[in-house]
Order: structure tokens, then C-alpha cells, then sequence
């Protein structure tokens, strides 16, 4: 079975499985006797039903098939590849949706992610992280092996990095049939992983190409970690790291002969647009790298961070028009004092690394429907939103709140389920997650 097919399949046979008793916002459903994502998408269940519990975390499915192809175009009309990242929903349905749009692969962070992945019948995956870990390269030199129709790339950022992946593929006692494909990260000073010099890179590469079992594949970089705004200095930050990758790129030794052209990854969610306009940009002679780019937040985008910061949100900005696709509904609990509500939902429920959610419409009790213009929240608890109520504003407990969220890969990993619906909030999927 092919590659892709064989994900299909997975994800075909993930419908079919019985979901998780008392699962949460599902328990209702699941208490009455076993279900699965097929039979409920068949039932096409009002998200407002007396069956579903809040809160409740829910994809737009036109939103997210929007965001999924947009991006997909805007990288195609770039000639870029597109390597989106898996943490941001470790759903393999989702997943599944990008490759069959045209993603070149998926990006993982961990052996772990890798190892969902592969379980799925991913044909590529780029590990945009360090592995120092003799075994998780010897399992993954081992499957290399096994499979001549699977890529998994690794990082390293030091001589150390490069002994211990050396180690790990001759370990996985392959006798170096299939090389791991290694590509030396470049960093900034201050910033998380990766090469703080161009020359430490050179070295890196330089013993990546001299190590047994491995295989020098490119460069790679993230631009993310310089900042979160898109201030000037920002800005030429950015500009300046990814000219420094590519340039970097441009001075490794030259190809053995039959070897696949080196690659040049960067990119997260929010500065994507100069990282495609540099990597792409002449930068000396031979062969062009192939750029690939790993933004992963954009296939749901939300009503944060992203929302200010993405290159079309931008004056005169390029790239895809995205739309927020999540969206999570809680019930008032109380209105104890004027001025203030509490809603059931707090931090085990919506991400708050990147800013609270933002009250975007109310539905009454008796199913009418109004804006939350001047609603704001001002804190959470675990499990409670605190809402400050404009002037006049009235909330009652047993009302519904509509919330978008700012950073959705610290929203996906606090909801095991999360069902997908349609313009009349009908359900027609159920996500699974897996972290």
C-alpha cells in the first residue's frame, strides 16, 4: 500500500473507532453506549443539542478547508514546499487533509510526534528539532532502512549532536543503507537551539558529512524566536537571519553525485512571507536549494496573535487570507455581582500563552443571538472565565459565550476530541489528537 493510501486508510479506520468513554464535551453521548466518529457525523447533531456538553471546543470545517488550501496555493505560486507543522494539532486527520492538498510532508518536534506520525503512514517527516538520543536514532535509522519509501530528517547544532546521531544510526544496525539525512541548524545569540556562528555551522556540516551512517541534507533555521511583533527592528532581524540561512545554504560542499538537492527550512506562522521572499531569493552559483517551509498555526489561524501579526493582515501585505477557524462555546455559570460573569471555561480549556480568548458573539438561553461587543476577559482559573460586562450589559447563567482563542498550538493539546462543523453548527466530523 502506498503512502498515501496507507494514511487514508488510518485515518478511514480512526472514524471507525469507538470514541472515548466520557470523553470531554462528548461524555453525554458516549454514556449511552459506544460511538464512533462515523456514526456521529451520520447523526449530524446541532452543537446547541441537549447531547453535547460545554464547553466546547469546535473547528469550522469551512474555514479550516479554506486556510488548508490558500496556503497550499500561496506556496505552489511561491515554489516553496510546505511542511506543515503536526504539534500545532497532532491530528492526523487534519494531517491527512494538508498532504492530500499538496504538503511536501509534515514537520514534528519530538521522536514521539515522529513516531504518531509514522504510525499513520506519513511518507515524510522533518524532526525541526535536535535528537541526541542514541536510541530514537537508532529506531529511526532502522525504519529508514526497512522502508525505502519513508524520509525523516533530523537537526544538529553541535559536534556532539553529530556523535550522538552517529552512534544511533550504527546502533540501529543498518550498516548505513539508508543514511540519515542531517541538516545543521542555524540559530541566534539568545534564542533556543541551533549554531550561533556561521562558522560553527561550517564545522558541523563539515562532520555530519565525515560521520558514519549520516547524510548532510541541507540547513535549517526559525526565525520565530526573534520576536513577536512586526516592528522595524523586528523586521530587519528576521530579514537578516534568513539571508544569513541562505547564504549558509550556498556555501556547503557540493553534492555527491545522484544526491537530492540540499534543502533550506525555516518558518513558523508569523513571519513566513519574508522567509519565502529570502530563501528564494539568487544567492550565488549551483543548484538552488529546495525551500521548505514548516508554518503550521495558519491551517486554523485564530483571533490573536495571528490575526494581528500574518502577512496579509498587514498594510500592503502578501500571502493567503486566513479565516479563525476555532471556536469554543461555554456556558455562563454566574453573574454574582454587576458588571461581571463567569463562564465555564478557563485555562484547562483555552490557551492564554499568547493572550486570553476574545468574546466574539452570545446566544441566549433561548437560542437568539446577539454580538459581544465591549465583553471582555480579564482572567481565568482552571475551569472559569472572568467576563467584565460593558455598561448595561446583562449575561444569565445558562447563556452561551462564543470564544476565539489567540495561539492554537496551546489550544488543540487540552482537547482530545473536538468536533468539526458546519455553517449551521451541525456536526459533520470529530478530530482526534494525539499528544
Amino acid at each position: 500500500m502506498t503512502g498515501p493510501a496507507r494514511l487514508q486508510g488510518a485515518v478511514g479506520a480512526l472514524r471507525e473507532r469507538p470514541l472515548p468513554a466520557a470523553g470531554k464535551g462528548l461524555g453525554l453521548l458516549t454514556a449511552a453506549g459506544p460511538v464512533t466518529t462515523a456514526s456521529l457525523a451520520a447523526r449530524r447533531l446541532s452543537l446547541f443539542g441537549p447531547e453535547l456538553a460545554m464547553p466546547l471546543l469546535v473547528l469550522k470545517q469551512d474555514a479550516l478547508a479554506h486556510n488548508i488550501g490558500a496556503m497550499a496555493r500561496y506556496c505552489a505560486e511561491a515554489g516553496v514546499q510546505l511542511a506543515p507543522h503536526g504539534k500545532t494539532t497532532m491530528a492526523p486527520q487534519i494531517v491527512a487533509r494538508q498532504i492530500e492538498a499538496g504538503a511536501w510532508g509534515v514537520t514534528a518536534a519530538t521522536i514521539s510526534q515522529v513516531q504518531v506520525f509514522r504510525e499513520f503512514g506519513v511518507e515524510r517527516v522533518l524532526l525541526a528539532n535536535e535528537l541526541t538520543e542514541p536510541a530514537a536514532a537508532g529506531w529511526l535509522a532502522a525504519e529508514l532502512a526497512a522502508d525505502p519509501g519513508f524520509d525523516c530528517y533530523v537537526y544538529a547544532d553541535s559536534l556532539d549532536g553529530v556523535r550522538l546521531l552517529a552512534e544511533g544510526a550504527q546502533a540501529g544496525g543498518t550498516d548505513g543503507a539508508r543514511p540519515l539525512p542531517v541538516l545543521v541548524e542555524l540559530g541566534q545569540r539568545g534564542g533556543r537551539t541551533g549554531c550561533r556562528s556561521a562558522e560553527q555551522a561550517e564545522a558541523v556540516a563539515s562532520a555530519v558529512t565525515a560521520a558514519p551512517g549520516l547524510r548532510l541534507a541541507g540547513v535549517a533555521g526559525y526565525e520565530g524566536s526573534i520576536g513577536h511583533d512586526r516592528e522595524p527592528a523586528t523586521m530587519a532581524a528576521v530579514t537578516a537571519f534568513c539571508r544569513e540561512l541562505r547564504a549558509l545554504a550556498a556555501r556547503l560542499p557540493p553534492l555527491p553525485a545522484g544526491q537530492d538537492p540540499y534543502l533550506v527550512t525555516a518558518g513558523g506562522s508569523l513571519y513566513f512571507d519574508t522567509v519565502v521572499a529570502e530563501l528564494t531569493a539568487p544567492a550565488g552559483p549551483g543548484p538552488a536549494p529546495v525551500v521548505v517551509l514548516r508554518s503550521g498555526a495558519y491551517v486554523t489561524h485564530d483571533h490573536g496573535i495571528y490575526a494581528r501579526l500574518t502577512p496579509a493582515a498587514q498594510p500592503g501585505g502578501t500571502g493567503p487570507a486566513l479565516v479563525p477557524a476555532l471556536e469554543l462555546w461555554a456556558r455562563v455559570l454566574s453573574a454574582p455581582e454587576p458588571g461581571l460573569a463567569i463562564a465555564g471555561a478557563g485555562r484547562r480549556d483555552a490557551p492564554f500563552d499568547q493572550g486570553f480568548p476574545v468574546p466574539l458573539r452570545i446566544r441566549r438561553a433561548g437560542g437568539q443571538e446577539g454580538d459581544a461587543a465591549g465583553l471582555r476577559v480579564t482572567a481565568l482559573d482552571d475551569q472559569h472565565a472572568y467576563l467584565q460586562l460593558p455598561a448595561g450589559g446583562e449575561l444569565h447563567p445558562g447563556d452561551l459565550i462564543c470564544l476565539g482563542i489567540s495561539h492554537p498550538c496551546t489550544a488543540f493539546d487540552k482537547w482530545q476530541l473536538i468536533p468539526v462543523v458546519d455553517e449551521d453548527y451541525r456536526v459533520t466530523d470529530v478530530v482526534r489528537t494525539f499528544f
